[in-house]
């Protein structure tokens, strides 16, 4: 019996252009559904930028209706401001998802990478590169963002089918521990 198809919408978060890419999954088959960017630029007050986001991201997932948002976490850098600000754009995202019982799970960048190219350092470019090909598409968005947010989702789909995550355990020596029974 097939399952109900599934739609992932993925999140680049960022408070000067944040990517979303939605992803549909039939019969254990993604596909592209719409990717795009949300631009704050030339906005100059920080706050009207995560109003902007608010608003936009509304707009998203309602005329969406994802099943489940995937986003990027932000990553460990020098600059704490930005990563302050980059923090209270991805929260308002997933405050947004959370308030229409949309289930959120987040994923770091080394991840997102690792489940894409296989490397875990892929450059941006890498990374929309493998996305063109796997879904054997003429072209991806210019925006780089936008294609990052598609490696979300699919990060995201490739993980529910991993069995070791969709039962909750977190690593291969984890699943042995607690099921002995099961491996020889």
């Amino acid at each position: 019996m097939d399952k109900k198809p599934v739609k992932i919408l993925g999140i680049d978060p960022g408070t000067n252009v944040m990517g979303y890419g939605l992803i549909e999954v039939v019969d254990n088959k993604p596909r592209i559904l719409q990717v795009g960017v949300i631009k704050t630029t030339g906005t100059i007050d920080h706050y009207e930028k995560l109003r902007r986001i608010f608003d936009r991201t509304v707009l998203l997932l309602d005329d969406l209706q994802p099943d489940e948002l995937a986003i990027e976490s932000p990553f460990f850098g020098k600059d704490i401001q930005a990563m302050l600000k980059l923090g209270r754009a991805q929260g308002i995202v997933m405050g947004l998802a959370l308030s229409r019982n949309i289930p959120v799970s987040e994923y770091a960048p080394l991840k997102v990478k690792q489940s894409i190219t296989g490397m875990g350092r892929a450059a941006k470019e890498q990374v929309a590169f493998f996305l063109k090909n796997m879904f054997s598409l003429n072209e991806l968005p210019k925006e780089l963002d936008a294609t990052d947010a598609v490696a979300v989702a699919v990060c995201h789909y490739l993980q529910m089918r991993n069995p070791v995550t969709k039962s909750g355990i977190k690593s291969w020596g984890d699943f042995v521990k607690k099921n002995p029974d099961r491996v020889k």
